[in-house]
């Protein structure tokens, strides 16, 4: 019976977690393949896996359902947190390899070299955080046009720094903009400012983040230490009004979690390049 519990207690939490997602939506963008662990495994059953494992622990040490289910929805929600925290992360890095390039390639075309040239010589110098896409845009010029080797390429990247540089390059391949070097220039300043900016936010908000996994830190080994040492101080959560005032502590704490990220959150401008993809680019 608390097997058959645990599991129910596990697929509520994920079921309420499904529905949040849903109601939520998915932003537009191109179609990315599920991470995948060392073991091959999809980041998302991983996830599962550790809500209900961690349902289960819970469960069979307390025999509380509220706590089991709170226990599954921290296993979820967690890694994801911890995720978003690497995407910003990494929105600034290639946002800053965007002007990198970008200065890489308007020298380049300084030299007197042609559009097409310049783009396959910065491949390998290209800046490591959009190296392959580089890469793999200049392995496209040797069998097909410049205009859709850069809508590939802009797909790829999924930047909106790197939307405006590919805009100047796809006027300058169509119409022979004769002012290149100078619109590239600006374009690598606006991107080098947009990122400097990032940086200083996910800075500045690092200090709440810290804040915030003291507090959940201690909170944690305060109540695990009172499980293993004084269980008698937590008996009153094992009755059917404690599981009431349990959930209404998770209740509050999730909402205070919701808000920190959403005020953590950084909105990226939408981009005007995107499309909707026929699948995965070779």
């Amino acid at each position: 019976m608390v097997l058959i519990g645990a599991v129910c207690g596990a697929a509520l939490g994920l079921g309420i977690l499904l529905i949040v997602v849903g109601l939520r939506g998915t932003p537009p963008g191109p179609p990315r393949q599920p991470r995948r662990a060392d073991g091959g495994q999809p980041q998302w059953l991983l996830q599962a896996t550790a809500a209900v494992a961690a349902a289960i622990v819970v469960l069979l040490l307390t025999g509380w359902p509220v706590g089991a289910l709170l226990a599954g929805l921290v296993a979820v929600v967690v890694p994801g947190t911890l995720g978003r925290i690497r995407q910003e992360a990494d929105m600034v890095a290639r946002t800053e390899a965007v002007a990198a390039w970008t200065e890489l390639l308007r020298d380049t075309l300084a030299a007197a070299a042609g559009l097409e040239e310049a783009i396959a010589a910065t491949a390998t110098a290209a800046p490591e955080p959009i190296r392959p896409e580089v890469q793999r845009l200049g392995r496209r010029l040797d069998h097909g046009t410049l205009p859709d080797a850069l809508e590939r390429f802009a797909d790829e990247l999924a930047n909106p720094a790197a939307d405006l540089v590919v805009a100047a390059l796809l006027t300058a391949a169509r119409r022979e903009a004769r002012e290149l070097v100078p619109l590239l220039t600006e374009l690598a300043r606006s991107a080098r400012a947009e990122a400097e900016m990032r940086l200083r936010v996910h800075v500045s908000r690092a200090r709440i983040r810290t804040a915030v996994r003291v507090v959940v830190g201690t909170l944690g080994l305060f109540a695990g230490g009172l499980l293993l040492f004084n269980r008698p101080y937590l008996a009153p959560y094992g009755t059917a009004v404690g599981q009431l005032v349990l959930l209404g502590v998770g209740v509050v704490f999730a909402a205070g979690w919701w808000l920190l990220q959403k005020m953590a959150a950084i909105e990226a401008p939408e981009r005007f390049l995107a499309r909707p993809s026929e699948g995965r680019w070779s």
